[in-house]
């Protein structure tokens, strides 16, 4: 029990100048109480000053869970690096953290989610830093913002690019961390901790290791403290010989609004029946339509927003389970939650720590990615990440970076316009007012997605709407499909404020779509994979047919035969 301290004493260990590794996804797996502890000990002693955090995903929500916003004090808090921070609805006040962004008081950076677990995994190896491709031609990469999110960040740049064995890339040096906070469900008395009330691993074990072989500590926020001995060395995610010090807090929440539930940890299975359907409108109709572009079999990356109710479509429609979802936090199959839970799942079939699960993507190795966009440019590029009239809205880029740059394929959905009164039903759309902000323009505040590089890396890119369906092409954004009941050129051409090119076999979308009862999807045939992978492989190095297994290997030899 050694290892066992208060909140209070945790505080104690953070000196000044500290850079502080928090494992967090807004509330899901939040260390809360020893963030409130920090808080605490600046508004009493002053004391610790000036640190540095690192947040591979957002730390705390606007939902009670306060994470970051307990330390966003003037004095306190100096510099953030963050894949994404705490947002929520313009109705509820700006969080701390985002005003100390706006204001300049601190060094404020966006850095894709995945690119920050690699920092922590070369800076635990004593590798010099991350050496990617991930973010070029977005605001992520040096000749347009360079992640800096303020004034006082551009001056202290975290990225540069640089020419490694004839190739551009981007390269982030690694940021080693004096303090790693994270969380867990159980703590032995040596220290070994459990994760089976949590619904994701997110990456506490490389934020630990980058914090130990380097000389800092590590501090595991727990339910519980069990006997030694008593866990299942399979069931230990962080070892005893990563973990220093242990704060219990048996309060703590599993995630945001929900102080636990076993389906999320995968403790029990809920029954499909207790899922509710998206309710009906026009995101609906989105959803539909985006889930149209499925193919039995695949797996299937879904982002935050309209995308996240795919899952709920294919329930309604009787294709539960023909498809595999894979959401960053970690969480592969079942069913993803909604709203400001989203980043958990009920019934998974596997949860990958985050670190993991972002590799994956990265390397493209999925189907098709569900997401949202705020903005549209004339070269296709999608802007997520900002919006400079209300910054809190949007959390920043997460992982849509880290997912989009080397996806195959990509399903943006939105809304054509913002703020349009809309109704569906009958088997049409009806556009009672049109919105007061065009979507589709000639600008965008961030570039998030680069159309200009999807379309060099051959990336197949659809965009969503209420009203059509438009497709990124060489040269064009081509409008493929239009809504039954508008009108091509009042509702769609001239509500953009780019040139959007129309299909010659331009066609209406179906009326079922646009009826409130199951509209019959029906998926595409499953698609062969393995031809796209050995293009890529020829492309990018020699294969060595000699390792390969014996029926790739046959594979192999006959496609370089064909050349």
């Amino acid at each position: 029990m050694k290892k066992v301290i208060t909140a209070e004493q945790a505080a104690g260990l953070v000196r000044s100048e500290d850079v502080v590794s928090i494992s967090s996804s807004s509330g899901l797996g939040c260390p809360d109480k020893v963030l409130a502890a920090i808080g605490a000990r600046f508004d009493s002693e002053g004391q610790p000053r000036n640190l540095t955090t690192l947040n591979p995903i957002a730390a705390g929500d606007m939902y009670g869970i306060k994470g970051i916003d307990h330390i966003a004090k003037p004095g306190l808090l100096s510099r953030v690096l963050a894949g994404s921070y705490p947002s929520g609805p313009s109705s509820l006040p700006m969080p701390a953290i985002w005003h100390m962004v706006v204001d300049n008081q601190i060094e404020a950076y966006n850095i894709p989610s995945g690119i920050l677990y690699d920092m922590h995994r070369d800076a635990a190896a004593k590798r010099p830093g991350v050496l990617t491709k991930v973010g070029l031609g977005t605001f992520v990469d040096p000749e347009l913002q360079g992640c800096a999110m303020n004034e006082a960040a551009a001056a202290n740049p975290v990225v540069r690019k640089e020419t490694f064995d004839g190739q551009e890339w981007l390269y982030f040096p690694a940021i080693v961390p004096d303090v790693a906070i994270i969380r867990a469900t159980t703590a032995d008395e040596h220290g070994n901790l459990t994760y089976e009330h949590e619904g994701a691993l997110l990456g506490g074990l490389d934020q630990a290791l980058a914090a130990r072989n380097n000389g800092g500590i590590v501090i595991a926020q727990v339910k519980r403290v069990v006997k030694e001995g008593s866990l299942r060395p399979h069931d230990v995610h962080v070892p005893c010989n990563l973990v220093d010090y242990i704060v219990v807090d048996a309060e703590q929440w599993q995630t945001t609004q929900t102080p636990y539930d076993p389906a999320i940890s995968g403790e029990i299975a809920q029954p499909l029946a207790t899922f509710e359907p998206q309710v009906w409108g026009p995101e609906k109709v989105i959803s539909r339509r985006a889930a149209m572009e499925l193919a039995h079999g695949h797996a299937v990356n879904l982002g935050f927003g309209i995308s996240a109710n795919v899952p709920r479509i294919l329930l309604e429609e009787g294709l539960h389970g023909e498809v595999t979802w894979a959401i960053e936090q970690g969480a592969v199959g079942g069913m993803p939650l909604l709203g400001f839970a989203f980043g958990c799942a009920s019934n998974a079939d596997a949860i990958m720590a985050s670190p993991n699960q972002f590799t994956y993507f990265q390397g493209g190795g999925f189907d098709v990615t569900l997401l949202s966009f705020l903005q549209v440019d004339g070269n296709g590029s999608v802007n997520v990440s900002k919006l400079g009239a209300k910054p809190y809205l949007t959390a920043g880029c997460g992982g849509f970076v880290d997912i989009t740059a080397h996806a195959r394929r990509i399903v943006f959905s939105g809304f054509f316009t913002a703020g349009a009164k809309l109704e569906v039903g009958n088997g049409k759309l009806t556009i009672l007012k049109e919105g007061k902000t065009r979507k589709f323009v000639r600008s965008a505040e961030h570039i998030t997605f680069s159309g200009v590089i999807g379309r060099q890396r051959g990336q197949r890119v659809t965009y969503v709407t209420e009203r059509c369906v438009i497709d990124l092409e060489d040269d064009a954004l081509v409008v493929r499909e239009i809504a039954p009941g508008i009108d091509l050129q009042r509702d769609v051409l001239d509500q953009a404020e780019i040139p959007l090119r129309v299909a010659k076999d331009l066609r209406v979308m179906d009326a079922a779509l646009f009826t409130d009862a199951p509209f019959g999807l029906r998926l595409k045939a499953e698609e062969v994979r393995r031809g796209a992978s050995l293009q890529v492989a020829k492309a990018s190095h020699p294969v060595d047919v000699a390792l390969a297994a014996p029926v790739v290997k046959e594979v192999l030899v006959a496609e370089l035969h064909r050349g």
